[in-house]
């Protein structure tokens, strides 16, 4: 599973690299509260490249990736959005994400605002 999830994730990020380029950081802002996450994301399918997930408002995280199912928990704490996921049997581990907004899509940074990101569409 870990190999074909790197595979996977490795094509995923080619393919949305080549299919258009993200908006500029200048034009995302940051969530720093709960009320405002819930306001943008809560009720919105979060999509992109092979994978459309929905958070909700009891603290789940429900989906499809590459044709795998997603399910996981989370939960707001010191201004980040902490989960905790499963993709198909492989636990994608605890982490808090600094999130950001801009018009109708959201930016996920991973290791509070320090690490990757990844941009969904708000749908």
């Amino acid at each position: 599973m870990p190999n074909r999830l790197i595979a996977l994730l490795a094509a995923s990020t080619a393919s949305v690299m080549i299919a258009a380029q993200p908006a500029p950081a200048s034009s995302f802002q940051q969530i720093t509260s709960a009320s405002e996450f819930e306001q943008v994301v809560i009720g919105h399918q979060l999509s992109r490249f092979g994978i459309r997930l929905q958070v909700t408002e009891d603290g789940e995280i429900n989906g499809r990736a590459f044709g795998y199912s997603v399910t996981g928990d989370w939960q707001w704490r010191d201004g980040f959005f902490c989960r905790i996921m499963d993709w198909g049997g492989t636990e994608i581990p605890y982490n808090c994400q600094m999130v950001l907004r801009s018009d109708n899509s959201v930016r996920f940074v991973s290791d509070q605002g320090t690490g990757d990101s990844a941009d969904f569409r708000l749908r």
